[in-house]
């Protein structure tokens, strides 16, 4: 195996994205466009925008999206717009569920004997996924799940034993770990996934109970969102304004 194979099979360079949900809570933004193509506001960029730019600089030279609800106007928008890698888009004639999305895109997969990464298209994050992946040769697992640790939206209250309150927290980081919607997956796993349903009620578990899955924590203070509402919009506007500021 050449060098460039070696670190092909550890750091993939292909990776697919899956654009094709409705994105109902974040009406009346996605009336018009996917949820992919909402805009962070103060960037100009949509959220598949901000995807794109962080798999090329992460090594990833080819893209596979998946389309659905309204895939045209985000073609259009791929078709006319300088792009840091190469993209290939597929379109679901009827909904195949994320796991049948997954593997309906990943035939379109250039090198489908190498790993590849793996994205749901509402995420806008930064961390490194060589790391990740690293992570995830390591450990010789055939699918690695990012985790994050997302701030509880509500204010918390500590007590003691005697129910005296201690102090008002806010928006403290959540004590559980959720599935951060970005994936390295081994050449194998793709055959694994259901033609149609959802691999995380299918796949996953059965990796699970074969100790094949492995989590991924992302590194405390990297930026990690999804954006399903309105006011994610408005909180990543915000952090990124912030963010701005302190740099």
């Amino acid at each position: 195996m050449t060098l460039d194979a070696q670190f092909a099979h550890i750091h993939p360079t292909q990776a697919v994205v899956l654009a094709g949900g409705q994105g109902s809570r974040l009406r009346p933004y996605t009336d018009d466009r996917p949820k992919p193509m909402v805009e962070i506001p103060g960037t100009g960029t949509p959220i598949i925008g901000h995807q794109l730019d962080w798999l090329a600089a992460e090594g990833v030279t080819d893209v596979v999206i998946s389309c659905g609800h309204l895939a045209e106007v985000l073609q259009e928008w791929l078709d006319t717009t300088e792009l840091p890698l190469k993209v290939t888009t597929v379109v679901e004639k009827e909904p195949l569920g994320r796991g049948g999305g997954l593997k309906y895109a990943a035939a379109s997969l250039p090198r489908p004997d190498e790993p590849w990464y793996a994205t749901n298209g509402d995420i806008w994050t930064r961390f490194s996924l060589r790391e990740m992946s690293e992570f995830h040769a390591e450990r010789d697992a055939t699918a690695t799940v990012a985790l994050a640790r997302p701030r509880i939206p509500w204010g918390a209250v500590e007590t003691d034993e005697f129910g005296h309150v201690l102090d008002f927290i806010e928006a403290p980081p959540s004590p559980y770990l959720i599935n951060a919607g970005v994936y390295v997956f081994s050449a194998p796993f793709t055959a694994m996934l259901p033609d149609r349903g959802d691999h995380e009620r299918t796949t996953f578990p059965r990796l699970a109970r074969e100790r094949a899955l492995a989590g991924y924590q992302i590194p405390q203070g990297a930026y990690w969102r999804a954006i399903d509402t309105a006011k994610d919009l408005t909180e990543a506007a915000r952090e990124l304004a912030g963010h701005s500021r302190s740099r």
